[in-house]
């Protein structure tokens, strides 16, 4: 199994900056793919960005293109989310998850909120 623990959720004014943190821990040499996602009050969850476990390769939802970085830390076996012109659109509980590929994540995180004020 792979246990993911995300942090650095919290509440920010418009234009700020967050960064989520995702410790994983477990299983980890069988996960191929790290990712986030996020769910809005009302709203199915969705995809944010994605990295390979190498770092090589990246993918970004088009809504946060050029605000967001994913990015990871082999030797801490952690995946970061740096946030960056924050919006209040961007209010929602971020999930951390982990998996052999993006379309087959079998591991999450128990969410951070991250709130949005304007």
């Amino acid at each position: 199994q792979v246990q993911l623990v995300e942090s650095g959720g919290g509440s920010v004014q418009a234009g700020g900056s967050l960064r989520l943190s995702c410790a994983a821990s477990g299983r980890t040499f069988s996960m191929y793919v790290m990712g986030w996602f996020r769910q809005a009050p009302g709203k199915e969850r969705e995809f944010v960005a994605a990295i390979t476990w190498s770092g090589i390769s990246t993918n970004y939802a088009d809504s946060i293109k050029g605000r967001f970085t994913i990015s990871i830390d082999n030797a801490k076996n952690t995946a970061y989310l740096q946030m960056n012109s924050l919006k209040p659109e961007d209010t929602a509980v971020y999930y951390c998850s982990a998996g052999p590929g993006l379309a087959t994540m079998t591991h999450w995180g128990q969410g951070t909120q991250v709130t949005v004020s304007s």
